[in-house]
């Protein structure tokens, strides 16, 4: 039977949380910081669990920034094409 090593995790501090952050607000960083802090084995769970729900809001967020660029890309050429 598998065994739960970190069944109660102690919670981020503050202080851990605003260095979570900064870390995260430089650019390349920030993005490899959250696939480690996402799929490292050792993480603490809070912040695992975070930077996946982040992960995956990033995802979504640049799905529909994609989808709207191509949107009103089309429209903007259909209307270019329609004036020629």
């Amino acid at each position: 039977m598998e065994t739960l090593e970190n069944s109660n995790p102690k919670p981020l501090s503050v202080k851990e949380w605003l260095k979570t952050l900064l870390l995260l607000a430089i650019p390349v960083v920030g993005i490899v910081l959250l696939f480690v802090y996402a799929f490292g084995s050792n993480e603490n769970p809070n912040r695992q669990n975070w930077a996946k729900a982040y992960l995956i809001l990033a995802g979504i967020v640049l799905a529909l920034v994609i989808f709207c660029f191509i949107l009103f890309g089309s429209i903007f050429a259909a209307t270019m094409a329609a004036n020629s």
